[in-house]
């Protein structure tokens, strides 16, 4: 059966169109609202779901990822359940998810098990903020890990060679960021988007999807023009902090003409 991830963007290639990539914390604000927030992305025209994992020491985020993170693991959220919740969604539901993870968590459960357990769910990617494709071919364990495409991460300040390794070695997309720093609506994309995405692509053939900063659907439009994706993630999980009680409506309504100028502006 061919990657969901691979098959959304050979649909989007025929149809000329860019891909929305939406970012949410599994298990924020609760279980089953989330399980609602990722069908009501989906049904809106989201076309790959990025789930983040719950950690308790998310270096990479910002505040109100790190705040998401938090509420989801207060509510009960485990590495395990986020595997129930990737369940539960598939039995309805074909969009890609790509799980946004560390690798503490995944190294606690048993790096091949996740792996094994999470395509099995229905996972179809992962990024591992922590984890340099060159350190994982050192170690036999970690070089393992089948069944989920690796997606890479690729900063604007990520010198010549590095990026070449990295593009060379990726699957799936690759997530370029906008700007440098942690997760967060502060500060607009780079204005430098288009030449980043050129210089990424000379290396590989994989799909270039940026993200970071974008909070607006001018913003989402002018990426889409240069990239082959747009990543929203903090200003989705924004929604969820601001209205609570009525999280998976305010996330949708929020995220609805982002998803609309992604496509136009393509």
């Amino acid at each position: 059966m061919p990657n969901r991830i691979d098959s959304t963007f050979a649909r989007l290639r025929e149809n000329q169109q860019k891909a929305f990539i939406a970012y949410v914390a599994a298990g924020d604000p609760d279980f089953e609202t989330c399980l609602e927030i990722l069908k009501n992305l989906a049904d809106a025209g989201a076309d790959i779901l990025e789930l983040g994992l719950p950690f308790s020491d998310p270096l990479a985020d910002g505040i109100v990822n790190q705040m998401a993170a938090d509420r989801a693991l207060k509510s009960g959220m485990t590495t395990q359940r986020v595997i129930e919740l990737i369940a539960r969604f598939r039995e309805t539901h074909e969009t890609p998810i790509v799980l946004f993870t560390y690798l503490n968590p995944i190294f606690t459960y048993g790096f091949e098990d996740f792996h094994r357990d999470a395509a099995k769910a229905g996972a179809d990617g992962i990024l591992l903020l922590d984890l340099p494709p060159e350190e994982a071919a050192l170690t036999t364990e970690l070089a393992g890990g089948h069944g989920l495409k690796h997606i890479r991460l690729i900063a604007p300040t990520s010198p010549q060679d590095r990026i070449k390794l990295l593009a060379e070695s990726a699957e799936g997309f690759i997530y370029a960021l906008s700007r440098t720093g942690v997760t967060g609506s502060h500060g607009a994309p780079s204005a430098n988007i288009a030449a980043q995405v050129a210089n990424i692509k000379q290396f590989t053939d994989v799909p270039v999807c940026v993200g970071f900063g974008i909070t607006t659907a001018a913003q989402a439009a002018l990426v889409a023009e240069a990239a082959d994706g747009v990543i929203v993630g903090s200003a989705i999980v924004k929604q969820v902090e601001l209205f609570p009680e009525r999280a998976a409506a305010a996330v949708r309504e929020f995220t609805e003409p982002l998803i609309a100028a992604t496509k136009s502006g393509s």
